[in-house]
Order: structure tokens, then sequence, then C-alpha cells
């Protein structure tokens, strides 16, 4: 059921800006009859479901689009509702008028996810599926796109019900065998029990171990790229991106804050950033430049560190590599300006796992990119594969596996039944969260408010 059954919703549904053509979404009980009260064609409450419809969307005897309206009658719709899009010209001042017309004739702003958001409630998939709606939105590799599908198909969703269904059959036992407090009997067999909660902490283990690889399918790879002032930051980032990406100058503190742009190398999606060179300054803005720059390292997954092989010595690359070290985070040397180096300095370091590059020159870039894929090895995501790549699901994971190692502690300490039943329904509490079976008005706006509006 939705949340607000009296109330019929609206929303551009496409990206915003001017495009050929915008889809306005609607969805409520009224959501049909709001329409007609605006469109000038076919009576569109006697069409029927999963057609479309052409005509001119009016405010009053002002003719604002030419629109096709595609109709979709409950429950045979996302949401479940009566539901409309209204396909128009993708001028913003139309669309905006067309939004405008609807809210005068009843409907209202739908807030971020609530079409989604009414879709989960109203049962047409559980929470996670819903959470793996916009995870496809925002895929931007095809391994991402994959991962993103199986879960909105409900595979992750299917495993996670069938152990809930397994540990609430064991729990109604034990919470049968506590009526039957004053008899020695026992329901659930402990051998049983405990032979299932290891093949399930087994199943378990296996799902958060694959958060590795799900979180750098689905959120791609922060990778900062630091150094010294004038190490040529801004020009690798530039040549890795083949475009002017970051203002390049020979004057040192060029780059006060950030930079970063996106690509993918070997199916993986890349955050490469640009920061402010570290150095000990008094210029106020570029001393938090610098300080950025450090937190940026603290954070990234893999650090590409710059070494000007034309104005450095072995001293100094050896005390900014000691600096790297405590960090503790990958990180490449990358010895740039190669070009231009003193050749002795070149021989000592060539058996110091350096690449040597020229960014100016684009001069070994290819091997660079060889580098930085090696840290990462990602299989390609197959139909049906379950892997997670939420968060969310991740932390559930392991709270689930906590409470669950508590109810093999309690048997082998010989606690009682209604201790071991408390531990197992904390691990069906946290299972169930994943999918929705167990939600809070809290939870379901924290996921849901992240959504776009629309969506």
């Amino acid at each position: 059921m939705a949340p607000y059954p009296e109330e019929t919703i609206v929303a551009l549904a496409t990206a915003q800006g001017i495009s050929a053509i915008a889809v306005i979404r609607l969805s409520g009980n009224d959501a049909i009859e709001i329409t007609q009260k605006c469109f000038s064609g076919k009576n569109l409450l006697s069409q029927p479901s999963h057609t479309i419809h052409f005509g001119t969307i009016r405010d009053g005897e002002k003719i604002i689009d030419e629109v096709l309206v595609s109709i979709f009658k409950a429950p045979h719709s996302f949401t479940r509702e009566n539901s409309v899009e209204i396909s128009c010209h993708g001028a913003a001042i139309i669309v905006k008028e067309i939004i405008k017309v609807l809210l005068k004739n009843g409907a209202r702003l739908a807030e971020p996810g609530e079409f989604t958001k009414r879709a989960f409630l109203s049962g047409r998939f559980d929470l996670a599926q819903a959470e793996a709606v916009a995870d496809l939105i925002n895929a931007e590799t095809d391994n991402a796109r994959q991962a993103a599908l199986n879960q909105m198909r409900g595979g992750f969703s299917k495993e996670i019900d069938h152990l809930r269904d397994q540990l609430i059959h064991f729990a109604s036992l034990i919470e049968l065998e506590l009526d039957f407090g004053e008899e020695d009997v026992e329901f659930a067999r402990r051998d049983d029990l405990k032979k299932l909660i290891h093949e399930i902490q087994s199943y378990l283990q296996s799902l958060i171990d694959s958060f590795d690889q799900g979180n750098v399918i689905k959120n791609g790879i922060p990778t900062v790229i630091a150094g010294k002032p004038n190490a040529g930051k801004s020009t690798l980032l530039n040549t890795l991106l083949n475009e002017d990406r970051a203002i390049v100058s020979e004057i040192p503190g060029t780059t006060r804050d950030s930079i970063e742009d996106e690509m993918i190398l070997g199916g993986i999606n890349f955050r490469f950033i640009d920061t402010a060179g570290l150095r000990d300054t008094q210029d106020v803005i570029e001393a938090i430049g610098v300080e950025r720059t450090r937190e940026r390292m603290k954070k990234a997954s893999l650090i590409i560190y710059l070494f000007d092989l034309s104005n450095t010595t072995l001293d100094e690359i050896a005390t900014e590599e000691e600096s790297l070290k405590q960090l503790g985070i990958p990180y490449i040397k990358a010895g740039n300006k190669v070009d231009k180096a003193d050749p002795k300095l070149v021989e000592v370091l060539k058996g110091h796992d350096f690449i040597f590059i020229s960014a100016s020159n684009k001069t070994n870039i290819a091997a660079l990119k060889e580098k930085v894929l090696s840290y990462f090895h990602v299989k390609t995501v197959k139909a049906g594969d379950v892997m997670v790549t939420n968060l969310r699901h991740y932390h559930n994971l392991l709270q689930t596996k906590t409470s669950l190692d508590n109810v093999l502690a309690g048997m082998e300490n010989g606690v009682t039944g209604d201790f071991l039943a408390m531990d197992i329904r904390q691990s069906l509490h946290y299972l169930g969260e994943i999918t929705g079976a167990i939600t809070t008005d809290d939870l379901l706006t924290n996921i849901f408010s992240r959504f776009c509006i629309g969506k």
C-alpha cells in the first residue's frame, strides 16, 4: 500500500537540462484523472492500461505543448498505483509549466525516491531490490550495471530470505521449548542447530568477502595524484583524461584545491584526483589546499605519487617515500619529467620500483595505467552472480555473523534456551533489515532520501 494513498505525486523522471524529450511522471489514485483535467485528446479515463495517447497539455485555453501520454492502471505499474508518464519536449520552461498545471489540478511534488518508496511499500519488490534501482541508474561500467541488475531481479534477496527461513524454523522450536520450561524437552536439537549455523556462517563470510570487489565495482577507485608543487600532477591528470581538465602552470602552488574526473580502465571506474602540491607554505589559501591533499591521501584507495626527476635528490625521494609509507595506503612511485632527468639518477632508481614517465610528452603513460590496474583484480559479473555492493548490507551481514557467533558460544557454554533465542532473534533482525522485512521510518527515510526526485 502506498504511503499516501490519497495523494498523487508528480516529478520530472528524466535528467534536468535541455533535451529532445523529457518525461514527467505521476503516481497515485487520481493520476489519470488529474492528467485528464489538462489534457486535450482522447478521454484517458476510458482507455485501457499500457496505452499511449497523443494530444496537448493545456492550462485553460493556453496550449503548453504537444505530448504523448502513457497510462498504467493499478496494480500493473511500477508503484502498483495508477500512473501516468507524459513525454513532452525537453525545454526547461515546458517541463516547468506542465508540472505547474498538474499541481494546480491536485498533484503534489514528489519527495526524493518517493516513487521507488511507494513501489517498495506496495510490495512491488523488497528493500534491497529498491536500492538496486538507484544503483542501476547510477551504473557507470558494465560490471556495475550487471551487479545492480542481479540485485534488482532478486538474487541476493532470495539468498537472504532463505537464510532467515532456516533460522526462523530453529528460533520457533527454541521458543516452543520455553513454553515447556518445567519439562526437560529439546525440540531444537543443538547439534542440528550448530551444523546449520556453521553452514550459514560460511555463506555469510562469502558474502562479506565479496564486498571488497562489489564496492570497487559500484563506487570505483579513488586515486589521488600527489607530490610536491610543479611535479606535474595537473599535467598527468590532463594526459590521463586526454583533455585540459586542470590548469597547468610553472608557478608553484597553482592548484589550491582538488580537481577530479573519472575514466574507465579495464572495466573499473577510476576517480583520478589532482591535488595541491605538498609543501610548507605561508599562503593561507594554499595551506588549506595542502591540508586537504593530506586528507584526500588518507581516504584514497591508491596514490600515484609524482617525483620531479628534473629537480630532486635521492635524499628528498627517500624522505617523501617515508611519509608515504606511514599512510598505509598502496602507492605508485612515478618519476616524472624523465626526459629532463640526470641519467645517473634514473639508473639508481631503476631498482626501486619506479615508473618513469613524462606527463607532458605522454611517455610511458600506458605502463603507468597497467601499474594502476595491477592493484585491482575485478572479475566479470555474470547474470545471477550474488555480490554485496551496498555498505548498509555489508554492515548488516557483519552484525548477523556476530549474533550467530554468540549463539555458538552460548551453546558451548550451556546457556539456557531464552538466551539462545535472543541471539537468534537478533540475527534475524539484522537480516530482515537488508530486505525490509524489518524496517523503521528512519531507515526508510535515510535510504530513499538519497534517491533523485522522480525515481
